[in-house]
């Protein structure tokens, strides 16, 4: 297979940033699953800090503390610029920062697994 250019979007928002009383980074992966991006994967930090944000961390004894979140989506060049004006529309409703980027990158492999058959 030859590789693809595509790009990756990321979003660094919070654990607690909600849009509609649900979880920001849910509302993101889902609508990019919506829009058939190839793919998204929201990933929790251990610790970190925004612009107009203090310094927070999670410690193990304390699963309600405020995190980041990241959330990275991949595909072309094309899907990625028409679901940026997408996401825009949900993180301009959100009271809260947030920092949005995209890079250009190279897609070496995608991959498609097989669905576990399932004995009756």
């Amino acid at each position: 297979m030859e590789s693809v250019k595509g790009k990756i979007l990321k979003i660094y928002i919070s654990n607690t940033d909600k849009f509609r009383h649900r979880p920001l980074y849910e509302v993101i992966v889902y609508a990019a699953k919506r829009y058939g991006l190839a793919g998204a994967t929201a990933t929790r930090g251990y610790m970190g800090f925004g612009a107009s944000s203090k310094v927070t961390n999670a410690k193990f004894w304390e699963i309600t503390e405020k995190v980041p979140v990241v959330v990275e989506i991949i595909d072309t060049d094309e899907k990625i610029e028409h679901f940026k004006s997408v996401l825009m529309a949900y993180i301009e409703k959100i009271p809260t920062g947030c920092l949005v980027t995209s890079e250009n990158i190279e897609i070496v492999l995608i991959k498609k697994g097989q669905k576990k058959k399932r004995w009756l």
